[in-house]
């Protein structure tokens, strides 16, 4: 299939002017790997014209026609049968959808993403699995027929993928595809392991905790009893040169009521936590939620559409703390100036909660400095890194170190950080700084900030008296953020997870009685911050645990360092012996000749 004089040159245009940027993809980059990774990642199903697997000597191929005509017509021809008499029903309708859904991504977005730093990581890791003619091939290929696919009428499918690959050899190193599934199933019995300590401690705490009465427990199911209504205001920070909105929750008070912030995460905007603002203000809390303009969905937006290089800069870091610090400071001047506000704002009794890189702004402004010398020991992350928010963190490295930077704030008494990023640019040495009450949120199948490292570890380093650490079983990144009118990538529901709503749900189940507890100093409702009511209103299929301390009984290296050892040789090795054996067999029972299919034994 010839490639459109168009995009031919928009191809080889973008090859001679590389975009170089900066960019900390982190939400963005989530989403759009997530829904690429399906069409490269190596499965005994590819092919340019002819794919190859191939393990030192030993190779299999298969060809491309024969799968394109499986997809489009469900025939399986003798090459095919091959292989596919092995694979059970399901799997073989799943072959279907891979190879023909295609990914709602086009030329612009696909292209500004793979020209990106995180992408081109993504690149070079793929390239050292997926291999054209030269190594070369593969990485340019790869991101060659990545775009090019997806300027095809069907869009970006795998088949499209396939059919660009500028290389008539495609191999798969089945060796390195090992050693990195090796590497990924490492990581996830470890983060498996903490998630089972947590439930058990959970469960402990559950049955060793002191019966107290619950006769009167308010039906947090419902909202509260107080009207509301919502202002938008407009906020000028002139010292930084930073203009943005904030939405202002008021309810209908006689006195001044405790303010509580929310500040949403990287590509998203003030829109996404609706729910969570409406249901505290009707328990009579006043909510502020600012839009950070730096790294919000109209960013985002901006980086897709070619009219931006970056999608946050390391300022970032900065800037968003310093938002919540300018709103809490002009919420005061009005409440002074202003009837819509006089008497309604207590400005000494502040609560802040955060998503993502809003979990990263509530910890800094409550305490957390940015902690520039492990950042200097940990960036760039390690080139294997499963944990993407390294990428996003290590950011902070190209701040200027001569400058102090204070983003705490004393009137902020309690904070909650939901699937926050913070392993490296806080680290232990700040979060151990951290003096006021800490609720960390985490979500067990969180693949953009992977619980073990950014928030199940992190927790056991606070040390703050009052700290929680809440699990959502089965939760991903997504589960507690609404949809956005305003989304720029529609999210596919494998990536947000099961039953968001419940995720939801547990979200405003965990702020009201924390914020009431240490923000309106209403004690009577830590009756809902103990183990035993979580496990009662906790629900398939995200069961919820909470737990106060957790003893990891290891250090930070040995339980996030994961490296290729003896265990993965040996790993590789018996792959090797047990694919070679199998194949042979395979061959033996159809009596084809071994260079039928490009065999060579070691």
């Amino acid at each position: 299939m010839t490639q459109p004089r168009g995009i031919r040159a928009f191809l080889i245009q973008n090859r001679k002017s590389k975009i170089q940027n900066r960019i900390g993809w982190f939400s963005g980059a989530f989403l759009i790997t997530t829904c690429l990774i399906p069409t490269i990642i190596p499965r005994p199903v590819l092919g340019a014209e002819r794919l190859t697997l191939s393990y030192g000597l030993l190779e299999r191929s298969i060809s491309v026609q024969s799968l394109e005509d499986y997809a489009r017509t469900g025939k399986i021809d003798d090459e095919l049968a091959a292989y596919f008499q092995y694979a059970p029903k399901e799997r073989l309708e799943q072959i279907k959808q891979v190879l023909l859904t295609p990914i709602p991504l086009n030329v612009v977005q696909v292209s500004q993403f793979l020209y990106t730093p995180i992408g081109e990581r993504l690149l070079e890791n793929l390239a050292t699995v997926i291999e054209g003619e030269t190594r070369a091939t593969g990485l340019y290929g790869i991101r060659a027929a990545l775009i090019l696919a997806a300027a095809e009428p069907e869009g970006l499918t795998l088949l499209n993928v396939l059919r660009k690959f500028p290389s008539s050899r495609l191999s798969i190193n089945l060796a390195r595809a090992l050693q990195l599934a090796n590497l990924a199933q490492s990581f996830l019995n470890q983060t498996q392991q903490a998630i089972a300590l947590i439930q058990k401690e959970a469960t402990q705490e559950a049955t060793t905790a002191s019966p107290e009465s619950i006769s009167n427990t308010i039906n947090l199911l419902q909202p509260g009893s107080y009207q509301w209504q919502k202002q938008t205001i407009n906020l000028n920070d002139q010292s930084r040169d930073r203009i943005y909105p904030a939405d202002i929750y008021l309810p209908e008070v006689s006195q001044p009521r405790p303010v509580i912030v929310i500040s949403h995460g990287l590509g998203s905007d003030r829109t996404s936590f609706v729910y969570l603002a409406e249901y505290l203000a009707s328990y009579g809390f006043v909510v502020a939620v600012p839009e950070h303009p730096g790294s919000n969905a109209q960013q985002l937006q901006a980086l897709l559409s070619g009219r931006a290089a970056d999608i946050t800069s390391p300022r970032e870091f900065i800037d968003r703390p310093l938002d919540v610090r300018y709103l809490l400071d002009e919420l005061a001047r009005r409440s002074r100036s202003e009837a819509a506000f006089q008497g309604q704002l207590n400005l000494e009794q502040v609560g802040v909660i955060g998503q993502s890189f809003g979990g990263y702004t509530a910890l800094a402004l409550a305490g957390a400095p940015i902690n520039f010398s492990q950042i200097q020991q940990s960036c760039p992350p390690p080139q294997d890194t499963l944990n993407v928010s390294l990428l996003l963190q290590c950011l902070t490295a190209e701040l200027s170190l001569p400058e102090e930077y204070d983003l705490s704030d004393s009137r902020i008494k309690a904070a909650i950080a939901i699937n926050p990023i913070n392993s490296i640019v806080l680290g232990k040495d700040s979060l151990s700084q951290i003096k006021i009450p800490v609720m960390i949120v985490s979500s067990s199948n969180d693949t953009a900030a992977p619980a073990l490292p950014e928030q199940i570890q992190p927790f056991t380093w606070l040390t703050t008296t009052n700290k929680y650490l809440a699990l959502i079983s089965g939760g991903t990144h997504f589960s507690t953020i609404a949809e956005s009118p305003n989304s720029v990538i529609p999210v596919p529901e494998q990536v947000i997870g099961p039953n968001p709503a419940l995720a939801q749900r547990y979200v405003k189940f965990l702020s009201l009685p924390f914020f009431q507890s240490y923000v309106a100093n209403q004690p009577s409702y830590l009756t809902y911050l103990n183990a035993d009511y979580i496990h009662r209103i906790s629900q398939q299929p995200l069961p919820l645990s909470l737990v106060r301390s957790l003893n990891l009984k290891t250090d930070n290296t040995s339980l996030l360092q994961v490296t290729a050892d003896i265990e993965t040789e040996e790993t590789l090795r018996s792959v090797k012996n047990s694919f070679f054996e199998k194949s042979t067999t395979l061959l033996e029972s159809f009596e084809v000749p071994c260079g039928t299919l490009l065999c060579r034994r070691p």
